[in-house]
């Protein structure tokens, strides 16, 4: 059986504002990012954060960290 992903209120957010101090995306924050992907109900305002921030990704601006 699958275990059921959540997401916390404003666990998005945090991870913008972590990622633009530390230019870095962490473990945990890719695990948040993973959960606000299988939210269905995300709002337009946290589905742009997501979308920046895989942007920025892509495009190198930040870095993935594997711890």
């Amino acid at each position: 059986m699958f275990n059921k992903i959540e997401l916390l209120p404003g666990a998005i957010f945090e991870i913008l504002v972590s990622v633009a101090d530390t230019g870095i995306l962490t473990l945990s924050d890719r695990y948040g990012l993973m959960a606000a992907t299988f939210k269905e109900d995300l709002n337009e305002e946290e589905r742009r954060v997501v979308d920046r921030l895989l942007y920025a990704v892509k495009r190198g601006k930040v870095l993935v960290s594997s711890q």
